[in-house]
């Protein structure tokens, strides 16, 4: 049986204020860090998050920041961190394009980076062209990056990503700054049918975990640039 979702967006980052886009890979504001001690005593008491067997975080600092942050008591009690490039941020603003793993490795130990495609953090030469800022590669992201989780042995994988990506690619939900939604995979008639997912009625009627999310469904790559416009930012 696949395993239940609980897919995370990353705490208020400095890029977050007044659309700082040209920071570089940027880390988690004041207000950020202080998010997460809603968004941990959220998950340290939900029951499905008790019983996560895997967490799964984009490899942008402020992801692995929430990370960090919200579910070092999963992580004290040795579930395992890794990190996947499937779940970075769209764009290839400065704001959305990593940091070379190997600065990455030496600052946060805990996370696993073994498995991180070696292409990270390039998203615009030929050579990373499968993370190109355009429906077709963002659509097709998303698909591989569930297809990845669908036969895990885990009951409950957390995942940390981006707003952006969890609702065009993922989900077609919104998510505020912290908050969280809860999903099952829907059943597939036959393989060649798309990985699909079912949001929980807690968090759907809710607007999130916590609440702060706007409650309404968008279409999924409804906003995404097509490839004619993928140098366009």
């Amino acid at each position: 049986m696949p395993p239940t979702l609980i897919l995370i967006r990353h705490a208020q980052a400095l890029h977050n204020i007044e659309g700082r886009y040209d920071i570089h890979d940027p880390d988690l504001s004041e207000l950020g860090f202080e998010q997460l001690k809603l968004l941990r005593e959220s998950l340290m008491a939900h029951p499905l998050a008790q019983n996560a067997g895997l967490i799964v975080t984009s490899p942008m600092r402020r992801t692995i920041q929430t990370t960090l942050g919200s579910v070092d008591w999963l992580i004290s009690n040795g579930v395992k961190v890794e990190a996947d490039a499937d779940w970075q941020e769209n764009s290839v603003k400065p704001c959305d394009t990593g940091s070379p793993v190997t600065a990455l490795g030496e600052e946060f130990p805990v996370v696993d980076f073994s498995s991180l495609d070696p292409v990270y953090p390039d998203k615009s030469t030929p050579a990373g062209s499968k993370y190109a800022y355009n429906k077709t590669a963002l659509l097709a992201r998303g698909q591989r990056a569930l297809r990845k989780l669908y036969n895990r042995p885990e009951k409950v994988i957390i995942v940390i990503s981006h707003s952006g990506f969890l609702r065009e690619c993922i989900s077609g939900f919104w998510y505020f700054n912290s908050d969280y939604r809860i999903f099952e995979f829907e059943e597939r008639a036959s393989d060649d049918e798309p990985y699909t997912l079912k949001q929980s009625d807690e968090t759907l009627e809710k607007g999130g975990g916590l609440g702060l999310s706007h409650k309404r469904a968008v279409g999924l790559g409804n906003n995404l640039p097509d490839e004619s416009l993928k140098n366009a930012q």
